[in-house]
């Protein structure tokens, strides 16, 4: 429990996502004037969590274990693999939802019966992702900074 305590990847990485996730609420509230506490737990949006937290992840496997180890190597691997699919297929995916829920508000007249739109926010876009991995790489910093102090 203790080591699990003192890791510094987890820390950061969950800085991050948290910071990203908590983030949306007020980002939201500045553009829309109002509160929408169901950010808190939706994806899509501004900042992207998933780039955030990825970025966190592998920020510090870097700090703590090198540049140039393989843990570092592999992070940075799933990384580009979460923040490829955040802002291609499933913005891609979202995209597709805002199509298909117009087409069946056009074919029953602006009524959609039996059911529910479909969620049109899944992904980010490139800007999104990439605020998300600027704040996973600052958190990243912060947590190693403060956990592993030089000495």
């Amino acid at each position: 429990m203790s080591a699990w305590l003192h890791n510094t990847v987890f820390w950061a990485a969950f800085l991050a996502w948290g910071l990203a996730q908590g983030g949306k609420v007020p980002l939201a509230l500045l553009r829309r004037r109002k509160w929408d506490w169901g950010l808190l737990v939706s994806p899509g949006g501004m900042p992207s969590s998933h780039s955030a937290l990825v970025s966190a992840a592998a920020t510090a496997a870097g700090l703590c274990r090198g540049f140039d180890s393989s843990l570092f190597g592999v992070a940075v691997a799933f990384a580009a693999v979460v923040i490829y699919d955040a802002t291609g297929i499933r913005r891609q995916a979202g995209e597709h939802a805002s199509l298909i829920n117009r087409i069946v508000e056009d074919l029953q007249g602006g009524h959609f019966p039996d059911g529910r739109a479909l969620r049109e926010v899944l992904g980010h876009t490139p800007w999104e992702a990439f605020w998300g991995v600027l704040l996973g790489v600052a958190s990243a910093w912060l947590v190693w900074l403060w956990m592993c102090p030089a000495g």
